[in-house]
């Protein structure tokens, strides 16, 4: 094999994500997170501590959000979205399982509030967020999708704006680190949104 032929094999390996080794770069991000905090993540540091080249993981993960959001995603998938008969039932299990119970005293709402802070002044960081909350809102849409299916809202209830409405309110709690109060409202909150929402039959 030539010196060209292996330089390209060597670029084509690094741009395709090996699944191997991508789980091992988000095992030693987490351990970087844990360890060191926010204000300690770095590509540099995760390279030393996967025993990784930066090129590498620059290649995969152009910024150091976009690898804190893997982090975060991989926890976050892990929940099921909650499917418990009633729209109400659903929109209270995504804010306690999903939401604001999961970021309450975790590594999770620590990771998941920096990712924000950074987006707002850098715009890989804004794109990376805008796409996964995309992907998630979607999902969290089908909640109400089944409610319309049921009768409880009518055809023409806004999903986007419901689901907006719920997640605008644990995303205000997460900013202002009041977390722990805001577990003992999700009812409450719910409730609200609700009674907002023409046509809602419980």
């Amino acid at each position: 094999m030539t010196q060209d032929t292996e330089d390209t094999v060597r670029r084509s390996i690094g741009a395709r994500r090996n699944p191997a080794s991508q789980e091992a770069i988000l095992d030693a991000a987490e351990a970087v997170l844990r360890e060191l905090g926010i204000a300690g993540f770095s590509i540099e540091a995760v390279a030393r501590r996967a025993k990784a080249g930066k090129p590498t993981i620059y290649r995969w993960w152009p910024h150091r959000t976009g690898l804190m959001l893997d982090v975060y995603k991989r926890f976050k998938t892990a929940r099921a979205f909650p499917d418990t008969g009633s729209l109400r039932g659903d929109l209270i299990g995504f804010l306690d399982n999903q939401l604001v119970g999961f970021w309450k005293n975790s590594l999770c709402g620590t990771v998941y509030r920096a990712v924000i802070a950074e987006a707002q002044t850098d715009a890989g960081a804004a794109e990376a967020l805008q796409a996964y909350q995309a992907e998630r809102k979607a999902v969290a849409r089908q909640m109400v999708e089944r409610a319309r299916a049921r009768g409880e809202v009518p055809e023409d209830a806004d999903a986007t704006l419901i689901i907006d409405l719920v997640v605008s309110y644990a995303w205000h709690q997460l900013l202002l680190g009041h977390l722990e109060e805001a577990s003992t409202k999700t009812e409450a909150v719910v409730d609200t949104v609700l009674r907002g929402v023409p046509g809602y039959r419980a």
